[in-house]
C-alpha cells in the first residue's frame, strides 16, 4: 500500500494569496488520495495576511490557526487524513519550508525576522527541524533573482505544481548535482487545481516528527499528478524526462550564499 502526504500548501487563515478555509481540505484532500497534509502558510515574511502592528504572541497564534483549525476538523470528522504543521518561510525571494518546528519554537523566537538564512537554519536544526528549499528555480515578475544556499538546505523541492516542468526540471538538476534529497508538493491554494505532487511513502505517517527522521534518512519518493481533477494517478518525478531533464535554463541570474 502507498501512502501520499502533501508537503505544500495555503490556507486563507494565514496566507494572502489563497482563498480555500484551512477545513474544507480535509474532505477534499483526502478524496484525492492524500493520506495526510502539511499546513505551510506564508510566514509574516512572506505573502501573509496576518497584521504585523499585533504583538508577536497574537500574530503566531493567529498565523497557526489554519493549521489548528484543519486539525480540528479531521478529528471532529473521524477523518484519517494525519494533519501536520510546517512554516513557508521568505528570506529575499527564496523561499524555504521548515517542517519539524511547532507554535513553542515560534513563540520562543521573537527576533525569528531579524535573522539571516544560517541562524534560521541552525535554529530550525536546534529544535529537531529541517529545512527544505521550495521552487528553488522559480521565476515570476516579483522575483528579481534566484538565490540558492547549499548549506542551509536539507533537501530540494523538485516538483511544484505552481512551476512550468523546464523550471522544475531545474531544481532536479540542482539536487541530482548537489546530492540533495528531493522533495515534491502541490503549493495548492485553492480547489481545482488540475496538477499536484506528493511525498510518497510505503509506511503511515503519524507526525510531522515522522516525517522528518522518514525523509532525512532517504525515505519517500518525490511523485506527481497530473489530471487531478479527471481522477489522475500518482507517477514518479524521475520517471519523466520533462521533470527532469530541462528544455532551457534560467534567465534570472543565480546568486549563490
Amino acid at each position: 500500500m502507498k501512502y501520499y502526504y502533501e508537503t505544500h500548501m495555503h490556507t486563507r487563515e494565514a496566507s494572502a494569496c489563497s482563498g480555500t478555509d484551512a477545513r474544507d481540505y480535509i474532505k477534499y484532500m483526502s478524496e484525492l488520495g492524500y493520506s495526510g497534509i502539511i499546513i505551510t502558510d506564508h510566514f509574516f515574511n512572506g505573502n501573509c495576511c496576518i497584521p504585523k502592528d499585533l504583538p508577536w504572541e497574537k500574530r503566531v497564534e493567529m498565523y497557526c490557526s489554519g493549521y489548528k483549525h484543519a486539525l480540528e476538523e479531521a478529528r471532529n470528522t473521524n477523518s484519517d487524513l494525519t494533519v501536520m504543521f510546517g512554516i513557508e518561510y521568505n528570506f529575499k525571494g527564496d523561499e524555504f519550508l521548515l517542517y519539524g518546528v511547532d507554535e513553542d519554537w515560534l513563540l520562543a523566537n521573537p527576533d525569528l525576522l531579524e535573522k539571516d538564512r544560517h541562524e534560521v537554519y541552525k535554529l530550525v536544526k536546534d529544535y529537531g527541524g529541517m529545512m527544505i528549499q521550495a521552487h528553488p528555480y522559480r521565476e515570476r515578475g516579483y522575483l528579481s533573482e534566484i538565490n540558492l544556499t547549499p548549506s542551509v538546505c536539507d533537501g530540494v523541492e523538485v516538483y511544484n505544481s505552481g512551476n512550468p516542468d523546464y523550471q522544475n526540471s531545474l531544481a532536479y538538476e540542482y539536487a541530482v548535482e548537489r546530492n540533495f534529497r528531493m522533495s515534491s508538493g502541490s503549493d495548492i491554494h485553492n480547489f481545482g487545481q488540475n496538477e499536484m505532487g506528493a511525498m510518497c511513502f510505503d509506511h503511515k505517517i503519524n507526525s510531522v516528527e515522522e516525517y522528518v527522521k522518514a525523509f532525512l534518512n532517504n525515505e519517500g519518493t518525490p511523485v506527481f499528478m497530473r489530471g487531478a481533477t479527471q481522477n489522475g494517478e500518482f507517477k514518479e518525478v524521475s520517471k519523466d524526462t520533462s521533470l527532469t531533464v530541462p528544455t532551457q535554463r534560467n534567465t534570472l541570474e543565480v546568486i549563490w550564499h
